[in-house]
């Protein structure tokens, strides 16, 4: 059971909004707006390759964190990123809520987002 209560203090910076108004189309998204603070020495590592840290860098590393460590949820989840903003959105908000728990558990191991950036495909 998640604990949709508390989840955004679990994942910060990132944020999980739910959308229910229509209680057959409940949706969620998880987003994040990169400030060149949160992570960035991870992208720096493919500066050259032009990675800058921006909603895109994030969606090509989430890219794989999905296909990697939750392939179960790949179906699931999709992506709208922008420059400002990373966004993943689903109408399964529970394959979400897990996604952003074990994404945020992924993001507090630095060497272990080098590793798997370093076999994203950039945009």
């Amino acid at each position: 059971m998640i604990d949709y209560e508390n989840i955004n203090e679990k994942i910060a910076p990132f944020s999980l909004l739910v959308y229910d108004e229509d209680p057959k189309n409940v949706r969620g998204s998880l987003i994040y707006y990169p400030d060149g603070e949160y992570r960035q020495e991870v992208f720096d590592t493919r500066e050259d390759e032009g990675a800058e840290g921006n909603g895109y860098d994030w969606e090509s590393l989430a890219l794989v964190f999905l296909e990697e460590k939750m392939p179960e949820l790949s179906d699931a989840i999709d992506f709208d990123p922008e420059g400002s903003m990373f966004c993943a959105y689903s109408s399964k908000v529970d394959a979400l809520a897990k996604f952003s728990l074990e994404f945020k558990e992924f993001c507090d191991d630095i060497e272990a987002m080098k590793d798997l950036f370093s076999r994203a495909e950039l945009d």
